[in-house]
């Protein structure tokens, strides 16, 4: 099945480019609020399902052993830019397990946030694990194995007890056993499980409602929700998308992106989550796809104030508008 376009880039008078995909809402008891595109098909969520990895972190008793304040839960479900105050977070979450930068097994790269590359340039440095956009995630992780009572080291690998509770979680989530052979490794080195874009939204939908969760977990769910509402900086950063929407929208909201297009939001008031995917892998595409996805899902007011997001100008080097990405006509018909 092929997917349909999503998302038009038009200059001048003439379709530029064109970005197909899917997305899916659901409700939390898994019916379909809206689909468009095949939603059955197996993506691999990356960094989008960093809310769901997080939970062993706060169920293993690891965020009360160790003091984890919001934005540490916040950073543990981030795909951060390197800014410093993101960076002083990740240090601190390790000195609370008494471990450094060594025991962080993510990889190093440049900080995405410019100004934070650069500083680093400018004082002669090279960027470290904590630079790693998933280095508050993999800080997450040792809390958790400290928590656990288990070795640290090769806590990316899949048979490590930390995975098999991330695993477990997913499978809890969306309701399907997750097999070795649809399992990759992510760009950080943990496992990345493919899952429907279907199961992927009502995970998020029972995620941000608690709706057939034990109490354990839908406490954990709200704890780690509230944190990444409250300090939604910490979920990415200066100018990202996530936390651009997440401070926008009057509506409680949790949006996190993953790579390779792939977006998830839950969106408790409303009872419904969210899961998209661009063909393409484009992020810009990506962003205007889950705004319009949110615009469907929310108050007519922040449909207006989330425009800017799913309706994009676009301008050249001088500042000119040159042209515009917007959704299609599959993205926005009812």
């Amino acid at each position: 099945m092929a997917n349909p376009v999503l998302v038009e880039l038009q200059r001048g008078t003439m379709i530029e480019s064109a970005h197909r995909g899917a997305v899916a809402i659901v409700d939390a008891d898994g019916r379909t609020v809206f689909e468009c595109g095949d939603v059955d098909a197996a993506i691999y969520p990356r960094s989008a399902v960093k809310p769901l990895q997080a939970l062993p972190l706060i169920e293993t008793g690891a965020a009360d052993r160790y003091g984890l304040a919001n934005e540490e839960i916040a950073l543990a479900c981030a795909s951060h830019g390197g800014e410093p105050q993101q960076i002083a977070a990740v240090e601190r979450m390790l000195a609370r397990v008494n471990l450094d930068v060594a025991a962080l097994e993510c990889g190093a790269h440049w900080p995405s946030h410019q100004a934070s590359s650069h500083a680093l340039v400018r004082a002669g440095l090279m960027p470290t694990a904590l630079h790693n956009n998933c280095s508050g995630k993999h800080a997450g992780f040792l809390c958790a194995a400290r928590a656990m009572g288990v070795d640290h080291r090769g806590y990316v690998a899949i048979a490590h007890p930390v995975q098999r509770e991330v695993k477990a979680v997913i499978e809890s989530f969306t309701g399907i056993a997750l097999s070795e052979d649809r399992c990759g490794v992510d760009g950080c080195s943990i496992p990345t499980w493919a899952v429907p874009l279907h199961k992927l939204a009502g995970a998020f939908a029972r995620f941000g409602t608690g709706q057939s969760l034990s109490q354990i977990r839908r406490q954990a769910a709200a704890r780690i929700l509230e944190a990444c509402r409250t300090k939604p900086y910490f979920i990415a950063g200066s100018g990202r998308f996530c936390t651009r929407v997440m401070e926008l929208l009057s509506e409680a909201v949790l949006v996190k992106t993953g790579a390779e297009g792939v977006f998830c939001a839950a969106l408790p008031e409303r009872g419904v989550g969210i899961a998209i995917k661009c063909d393409d892998g484009s992020a810009r595409a990506a962003e205007v796809i889950m705004a319009a996805a949110l615009a469907r899902s929310v108050s007519r007011p922040d449909q207006t104030a989330l425009e800017p997001f799913w309706r994009p100008t676009l301008r050249n080097w001088n500042g000119l508008a040159i042209g515009e990405l917007r959704p299609a006509p599959a993205l926005t018909e009812p």
